[in-house]
């Protein structure tokens, strides 16, 4: 448990903790839910949380950032090795072992993301839908492709990730400046761990 810009975790006394995971800034942990061994929920400048009996498995990582917090609801499992950065998971929603959800995206009620799927930024998941393993969520309405599909580069152009992520609107093309850009802004972010309090 690490106070981080002011904020502390703050855990209901059902929930578990286990002893390797971290809890960092504003970070609430509902009723009975379970954050396993090297579960990292990091809110830099946003806020995380984890609903009723929800489960977060082990080596997860959950980031919220400015304006991007991460909402998971209640009996949400997110399987070991999980990446939710910035995004809402709806009640009962099943994410299976190395799926990756980005910012500002949705997960609705009952939706799965299977083993390895991919939810790119912006992108909506409406209730009860299932994105199979190994498959690349993408836009509003949702858009399903495969790793080698030809049109993947401009579905995910389309998203305009580096602005929902990091804030920085240089040409897609220009993948060098966008990429200094990029790390120069979780840099900035980051920085602020400098003071943080291990509780």
């Amino acid at each position: 448990m690490i106070r981080h810009r002011g904020k502390e975790p703050r855990v209901d006394p059902s929930a578990y903790i286990a002893p390797t995971a971290t809890l960092v800034g504003d970070v609430e942990v509902g009723l009975r839910a379970r954050i396993m061994y090297g579960a990292v929920l990091d809110a830099e400048a946003g806020r995380i949380t984890v609903g009723e009996a929800t489960v977060v498995c082990e080596n997860a990582v959950v980031r919220a950032g400015a304006g991007l917090p991460v909402t998971i609801g209640d009996h949400v499992f997110a399987g070991p090795h999980v990446t939710l950065l910035g995004c809402t998971a709806g009640r009962c929603v099943y994410i299976g072992t190395g799926a990756t959800v980005l910012q500002a995206a949705r997960l609705g009620t009952g939706s799965v993301v299977a083993v390895a799927g991919l939810v790119h930024a912006r992108t909506q998941i409406p209730d009860e839908f299932f994105v199979p393993p190994h498959t690349v969520a993408v836009g509003d309405p949702v858009r399903l492709l495969a790793a080698g599909d030809p049109g993947l580069p401009d579905a995910i152009r389309q998203v305009g990730f580096a602005s929902v992520a990091f804030g920085v609107d240089i040409e897609w093309t220009d993948r060098t400046a966008r990429y200094e850009r990029m790390a120069e802004v979780r840099v900035e972010e980051f920085g602020a761990h400098k003071d943080d309090l291990v509780l």
